[in-house]
């Protein structure tokens, strides 16, 4: 039986399509930007917040690819559609993250006790405008962020970006003032301390969610207990619950009930209270349950918990 289905992806981020386009568009000129003006400057303050960027344009594009194909309805062999294909982005993501990440440190600690002279007109100007597009696309993302998981990641992406543009801000304005071309060094490190973390947690979610472990938030022994705790259940073993995509978590079991529960055509009731018990204490989008009379268990593989 179903206990609700998430139709997150195909709606409330459908919705936001547009605005992510945009903030895309936006995410790539200033790439664009930062780039160049790290060659003409010499800072690897922006270099690093371009290689931010450059990821970030990875998480704007993987949020806008996501909403797209998860909208295709599910047919042939691809059951849940191409819902894991997020997923498999966010592993791209997460290791481009702290490969540049990695990158920005390793040239920031050579740099240290030498560092390259620092155009910091450039710098404040790239920077600068930076900032102003990392604010417009939190104002377009702001509204869908708190209805879609894929619209908040995006949002989070460009939060990311606009709190990097404001140390790279910071450090040509010191070395514009003062001269301290160290300064830029220090805004690189910063960046990169603020990416590798970011690169390392993202990995850990999508390898549990490939690896089809429990979602968070979801205690499988509570669930066990609570299946239990419904009238008519004596037992539950083949208990799993994973994650198809982000917003979409499920869960299976078979689930042993008694014989008279059976045999009086309870099995509809036991459904929907096992449905309404762990709907409203889980966050389960789907659950699928096997009722079993206690002579089954000599039918269920050797190997099961």
């Amino acid at each position: 039986m179903g206990a609700g289905h998430a139709h997150d992806h195909g709606t409330a981020a459908g919705a936001s399509r547009g605005r992510l386009a945009v903030v895309l568009g936006l995410t790539l000129a200033v790439l664009a930007a930062e780039v160049v003006g790290s060659v003409v400057s010499g800072s690897l303050a922006l270099l690093a917040d371009a290689g931010h960027m450059a990821t970030d344009a990875l998480g704007v594009g993987l949020a806008l690819g996501a909403v797209t194909l998860a909208q295709r309805p599910a047919r042939g062999r691809r059951t849940f559609g191409w819902q894991r294909v997020e997923i498999l982005a966010a592993v791209a993501n997460g290791l481009l993250l702290a490969g540049v990440a990695v990158f920005v440190l390793v040239e920031a600690v050579r740099r240290i006790g030498d560092p390259p002279e620092i155009d910091s007109g450039v710098v404040l100007v790239v920077a600068a405008g930076g900032l102003a597009a990392n604010l417009a696309g939190l104002a377009l993302l702001h509204r869908g962020r708190g209805t879609s998981l894929a619209v908040r990641g995006a949002h989070l992406e460009v939060l990311g970006d606009a709190l990097g543009s404001v140390a790279v801000l910071v450090a040509g304005a010191v070395v514009a003032l003062t001269g301290w071309t160290p300064a830029d060094t220090v805004a690189a490190l910063v960046v990169g301390c603020l990416v590798l973390p970011r690169a390392w947690s993202l990995l850990r979610e999508s390898l549990d969610v490939l690896l089809e472990a429990a979602p968070r938030g979801v205690d499988l022994d509570e669930v066990r207990a609570h299946v239990l705790g419904v009238e008519g259940v004596i037992g539950v073993h083949d208990l799993h619950a994973w994650t198809i995509t982000s917003g979409l978590p499920v869960l299976s079991a078979h689930v042993v009930v008694t014989d008279e529960a059976l045999a009086d055509g309870h099995g509809g009731r036991i459904l929907d209270s096992l449905g309404t018990c762990l709907g409203a204490h889980f966050d389960v989008d789907h659950c699928t349950f096997q009722l079993e009379a206690e002579a089954h268990a000599g039918h269920e593989a050797p190997v099961h918990d």
